[in-house]
């Protein structure tokens, strides 16, 4: 486990989400994170981040904010907030984005449907009624941001997640649409499970494949307690979604990301695509297209020498000698039976292999830089 323990300590009242219960029936171990309780193990971390590498592990993530953004000229007025390329968006298709503000820096990592009339928009937990009223005050009076509080949400991943998706049998609500099981990675559709509706995504946070699945908060239990009777399928904790995207080289936002990064430094380039590179008309955007070709720092992988961890904040120095970087994220990689970690480093410091040292508590521990991923993604595309 890397920085899953860091709370939320801005937010006095903790709050539960709706399988709270269903959770502790399950002997979770109850963490505060992101404002709310939240399971941070059932059986344990290392037991569960293999479950998931190897069959199917289920996610609550009903902390992260769910968001239906409509209106007449949509498209340009969320073009104008962030980097992504919306009006190129097909229906039902997933695209990452970052909610900017007016110098560059990231104030959130999201996911944005087009949803035919309308886009869904996925936002941190941390983060999400900051991200509420960023976009209530910067998008014009004829578009409505619509949160849906009344929706849950769950992760099911991992390579046996699509067969268990099948088994559902679930039905398309829009006439043409696939079997959720045959969506493709980053695309998301309707259906309707009995007579619940539901919106699945192919798309997570592991780098397994798997599926995003938003559920009437009043029905999930019972959904949970379906995907759980198949064989393949265990509930799986925070600490193991940790593991995982830290091997799969996934940001953490406030962790990885913050208002003091910006998009090329980070490595989410791939973000920004051609059409609005050639453009800009996103907040920061003369500041962030100057530095595609040379950031100053960069957010690098890094494999750590011996046994012991290095954690969040730890000094990154070129081997005895002065200080180059932080590190953001780190914790023990089940997969590879080692300590891993990320964080920023001067970009002449950032190719892989460059030999670097990380000082912890007054010792100081061999770096090497790695290229991301740890482990390779293994979307369904």
């Amino acid at each position: 486990m890397s920085d899953i323990a860091d709370i939320d300590e801005e937010i006095p009242e903790v709050g539960t989400l709706p399988l709270d219960a269903w959770h502790r029936a399950r002997g979770a171990r109850m963490v505060e994170f992101a404002g709310y309780w939240m399971p941070v193990q059932f059986e344990g971390i290392m037991a569960e981040h293999n479950w998931t590498r190897e069959h199917a592990g289920l996610f609550d993530v009903s902390h992260m904010g769910q968001l239906d953004v409509s209106g007449d000229g949509a498209t340009a007025a969320l073009e104008a907030l962030m980097p992504g390329d919306f009006a190129a968006l097909k229906p039902g298709q997933v695209r990452y984005s970052l909610l900017l503000d007016q110098d560059g820096g990231i104030l959130d990592d999201l996911m944005v449907t087009n949803a035919v009339h309308h886009f869904y928009i996925v936002v941190n937990g941390a983060t999400k009624w900051d991200d509420i009223a960023h976009l209530r005050e910067h998008l014009p009076d004829e578009i409505t941001v619509n949160h849906l509080a009344d929706d849950a949400l769950l992760a099911l991943q991992g390579p046996e997640a699509a067969q268990v998706v099948e088994r559902l049998g679930l039905v398309p609500l829009n006439e043409g649409w696939s079997a959720a099981h045959e969506l493709k990675f980053m695309q998301s559709a309707p259906y309707r499970w009995g007579d619940v509706p539901l919106r699945v995504s192919r798309s997570g946070y592991t780098g397994e494949d798997g599926f995003e699945i938003s559920v009437p908060a009043d029905h999930v239990a019972s959904f949970a307690d379906a995907l759980c009777a198949e064989p393949e399928v265990r509930p799986i904790g925070l600490g193991a979604r940790d593991s995982l995207r830290l091997e799969a080289g996934l940001p953490l936002y406030g962790h990885d990301l913050g208002p003091e990064t910006d998009p090329i430094e980070a490595d989410l380039g791939f973000a920004i695509n051609k059409r609005r590179r050639a453009e800009g008309g996103f907040p920061g955007a003369e500041t962030i297209l100057a530095s595609m070709g040379a950031p100053a720092r960069k957010r690098v992988g890094l494999l750590v020498e011996g046994k012991m961890a290095v954690r969040e904040g730890a000094s990154i120095h070129v081997p005895g000698g002065e200080p180059i970087g932080q590190i953001t994220s780190g914790g023990f990689s089940p997969t590879l039976q080692r300590p891993i970690a990320m964080g920023y480093v001067d970009a002449h410091h950032a190719v892989p292999g460059t030999a670097l040292e990380a000082e912890v508590r007054g010792k100081l521990i061999g770096l090497t830089v790695a290229t991301l991923p740890f482990v390779p993604h293994r979307y369904h595309r």
